[in-house]
């Protein structure tokens, strides 16, 4: 690449050259006819005392600047030819990182190769792109409970801020999580992205043999099948934890899968920090690793040559045998993983830690990297998470919150040249906005009705537990931003369950979890549900937040209310107490 770049400098010199001398040359013909001190045109003339004359001094100059010319000729042509430097033996990718940074050995691009730096952390080469512009990348997160559906939204806004491809997003969720996650979907309506649930509960029975202590239960071991559980065609996928926030286009490290060689099946970045070491505290005893071990919050999976290496087998008879004396795993399938690396190393891939800095409590992440610029993933693998301890902590925080509180709708841009699969819902939503007349004066209004907004169900924690007596009521309302000091005064009015649509933007949704989390009041109570429609446009949807609402009752009776009205005490027993008496009434009463 540093030759190419050389070559690039001599071309531009001997381009100059020619637009130069052919003008000094008209010039100097042109005042022949005057008295003027001959330039020196070569070391030997410089040196000659014998005068010059007129003619033989311009057939002279005439001979260099032919052969000048000539030179330049053979320049051009020596540039034409295909490139010889070690960078072009490279395998099809240039290298480009965050902010046109990357690392030498990573071997990766972007899909429209752009500038990368192979020497230091500039360079103005370009190289051919690693991945094809429409090339499908496929990402699988596992993913179950309220509170991981939440933290999963920051992680995949940060993928779409940065790709340029198309992305298959593969879902290993519960129940709770499948139902935020498609109507998040459905209704983000994000052009080229296509979303696929697993059932995680079906796969409960492979893993729930093992013994775990890590806090993310018997999720954390499901990466484990994922060559059992996703498309037995899909011959590789990107992993990734909850808690990752991408830097870059996640496009770079889908290039990586071109640098695996022989039987390596596994893309792992070494653990940051002395846990598999064994000597964190007295009488520490981690899991066999190869060295510090690798971190499973990112990997990359050769899913083909797994299954083919018979990958359910191996890590099965690896985990029977280390559990014998180890008893139960500390960090989830990591350990099983790094069990198994240690016996086959052959196996794994490792990738340079910037493609997963990790901030556990116990991190050494701050001798990965010399530059905040080059770090391409952040893991913010601490129980604590935002609260761990980095000399750049601020730079990681206030990058984890730009995603947090950005607008997702901004992020419903159109990948132009990749064809999509054709969505019969986008289209007629399309005919139908095309349909209406602009010079109509409710024409805002009348477009309002066809506005498709963000909608995260149950943005909190929700527990509910319906009654046996089948006369339970939920009350139902909607509200903004201004009306959430009304939640406090509600709650301890009502005592019943809760369905609460909230018309909030990204950031008032932050700003609203904040307000909840420090109440004692509302968290105290389980069984209010909490929806959030994402705003969008000039007018406040108050059927739709009513709809939204009324649509998560599980009771068989809903008490629908205003925000500003508060029910008196002990209206929600008097409400069951009239429900059961008229059902009592209806069913006592005799048959003609």
């Amino acid at each position: 690449m540093l030759g190419m770049c050389r070559g690039r400098r001599k071309f531009l010199a001997a381009s100059l050259a020619l637009l130069f001398i052919p003008a000094l040359t008209w010039l100097y013909l042109s005042v022949g006819s005057f008295q003027v001190k001959p330039l020196p045109l070569s070391p030997l003339e410089a040196q000659s005392s014998t005068p010059v004359g007129g003619a033989g001094e311009r057939q002279a100059l005439e001979l260099r600047v032919r052969a000048v010319e000539e030179e330049n000729r053979a320049l051009r042509r020596e540039l034409s030819r295909p490139p010889r430097s070690p960078s072009a033996r490279l395998p099809s990718g240039g290298h480009r990182g965050n902010q046109n940074r990357t690392h030498s050995e990573e071997g990766t691009g972007d899909n429209e190769g752009q500038k990368a730096a192979a020497v230091g952390n500039s360079s103005d080469c370009v190289h051919q792109p690693a991945v094809d512009k429409c090339e499908t990348i496929h990402v699988a997160i596992v993913c179950a409970g309220y509170n991981a559906s939440r933290d999963v939204v920051t992680l995949v806004k940060s993928v779409l801020f940065h790709r340029r491809n198309p992305l298959h997003f593969h879902f290993i969720t519960d129940s709770i999580a499948q139902q935020i996650l498609s109507s998040l979907f459905h209704t983000w309506m994000v052009p080229a992205v296509r979303v696929d649930f697993y059932d995680a509960d079906e796969l409960k029975s492979e893993v729930s043999w093992i013994p775990n202590k890590h806090y993310s239960g018997i999720y954390g071991l499901m990466k484990l099948v994922l060559t059992k559980t996703l498309p037995s065609d899909l011959q590789r996928v990107i992993v990734l934890d909850t808690d990752i926030t991408f830097a870059t286009d996640i496009a770079e490290l889908w290039a990586v899968f071109h640098k695996f060689k022989g039987q390596q099946v596994l893309g792992l970045v070494e653990n940051q920090s002395d846990w598999y070491l064994g000597n964190l505290w007295k009488n520490h005893r981690p899991w066999p690793a190869l060295g510090r071990g690798f971190n499973t919050g990112v990997i990359l999976l050769l899913l083909d040559r797994l299954r083919k290496l018979r990958w359910e087998q191996m890590w099965r008879l690896t985990a029977e045998r280390e559990l014998m004396s180890m008893l139960s795993t500390s960090l989830a399938d990591q350990d099983i993983f790094n069990a198994v690396i240690k016996q086959n190393p052959f196996l794994v891939h490792q990738l340079p830690c910037f493609w997963n800095v990790q901030l556990s409590d116990h991190t050494r992440s701050e001798k990965c990297y010399k530059d905040v610029s080059d770090l391409k993933v952040i893991h913010w693998n601490s129980p604590k998470k935002l609260r761990v301890k980095n000399k750049h902590v601020e730079f990681f925080r206030n990058l984890y919150l730009t995603f947090l509180e950005y607008d997702g709708n901004l992020l419903r841009r159109e990948l132009f040249g990749c064809p999509s699969e054709a969505d019969h819902n986008s289209e007629n939503l399309q005919k139908t906005l095309s349909e209406l007349d602009e010079d109509d004066p409710c024409y805002e209004f009348r477009r309002e009705r066809f506005t498709v907004h963000r909608t995260h169900l149950y943005f909190l924690h929700y527990e509910y537990e319906p009654s046996s007596d089948s006369t339970d009521v939920t009350l139902v309302a909607q509200l903004s931003m201004d009306r959430l000091q009304m939640l406090e005064a509600i709650c301890k009015h009502w005592e019943g369950p809760i369905s609460l649509a909230l018309y909030l933007s990204d950031a008032e949704a932050q700003q609203f979890l904040r307000y909840a989390q420090g109440s004692e009041v509302l968290m105290s109570r389980g069984n209010v549900g909490y929806h959030i429609v994402y705003k969008e446009g000039q007018f406040y949807p108050v059927n739709l937040l009513r709809n939204v609402a009324m649509r998560q009752v599980n009771t068989p009776y809903m008490f629908l209310s205003d925000i500003d009205f508060l029910p008196m005490y002990g209206l929600y027993e008097y409400l069951r107490f009239s429900f059961n008496k008229t059902l009592q009434q209806f069913f006592s009463f005799p048959c003609a």
